[in-house]
């Protein structure tokens, strides 16, 4: 990823013309803000400073900085993470931003303006000294998030890497503060987290947990906006690429420790 450094003072002036030049809906305009569905309990892309108890993360920066280059103020809404794209198509927030990757499936009921790459990992506690490696997981329980992907990754990992009769048994958890608690507790082997979080987790809470391996797959987060708002899918788009080619975007991610997961273009459904 290359980092584009300009003058502020010509970063200013790209950021006011995108303002009048963005193409927001009436109805967004109207109101001045853009309602944004999160759900703070994933960080470092969504989480609460326990300082203080805000919001802040990747994507309440990312969120916050969009709309000031949209010209409206970001009003965000806490939701449920299973009620996100319900929340969406019936209109009561106006996108989702919060750290949802970008599949297929989902693709049918809302489009996604892909922003970051993540993927699935593995992690366990340090000492749990059985497991040094992906393989070493074979045969044991997993706890992840069930509203997630990565339940159907991991028996999709297990099925290609490990033996019919030392298949990973994965357990549904509420949440990934489930899966962690799980784990403490010995209920558990190992869990799965998106490899963004895991860094983070790890400074946290140093010499507890030891992540295993690389992704089992590599996957788009996204932006959620309903498929019958493509004006504001395409705002949203075109806002967040002048923000890589002011260097904006690329200052958010470094902030966080996650240049790792930039991506060079903003693109959509690009999930599979």
């Amino acid at each position: 990823m290359k980092n584009y450094v300009i003058p502020a003072v010509l970063a200013g002036l790209m950021a006011s013309s995108f303002t009048w030049a963005a193409e927001l809906p009436a109805s967004i305009k109207a109101k001045g803000e853009i309602v944004a569905a999160i759900m703070p309990n994933y960080p470092p892309m969504d989480f609460k400073d326990p300082a203080n108890n805000e919001l802040t993360g990747v994507d309440f920066d990312l969120g916050n900085a969009l709309a000031q280059r949209l010209g409206v103020k970001m009003k965000w809404q806490e939701t449920s993470f299973e009620q996100m794209i319900n929340a969406l198509t019936t209109k009561r927030v106006d996108i989702v931003l919060s750290g949802m990757t970008d599949t297929a499936e989902r693709q049918k009921a809302v489009d996604f303006v892909d922003y970051f790459t993540s993927g699935s990992q593995f992690y366990t506690l340090v000492k749990n000294q059985d497991i040094k490696e992906m393989t070493d997981i074979c045969g044991k329980t997993v706890g992840t998030s069930r509203r997630t992907t990565f339940p159907a990754e991991i028996a999709a990992w297990s099925t290609a890497h490990c033996p019919a009769d030392k298949q990973i048994k994965v357990i549904g958890t509420e949440g990934s503060a489930d899966a962690r608690a799980q784990l403490r507790q010995s209920r558990i082997n190992a869990a799965v987290q998106g490899s963004e979080t895991l860094p983070y987790l790890a400074n946290q809470e140093k010499n507890t947990f030891n992540i295993i391996g690389t992704p089992m797959v590599v996957q788009f987060t996204g932006i959620g906006v309903s498929k019958d708002n493509q004006a504001l899918r395409d705002a949203v788009q075109a806002a967040l690429q002048s923000m890589i080619a002011d260097g904006s975007y690329q200052a958010i991610l470094k902030k966080w420790d996650l240049s790792v997961g930039a991506v060079d273009s903003i693109a959509v459904n690009k999930g599979q």
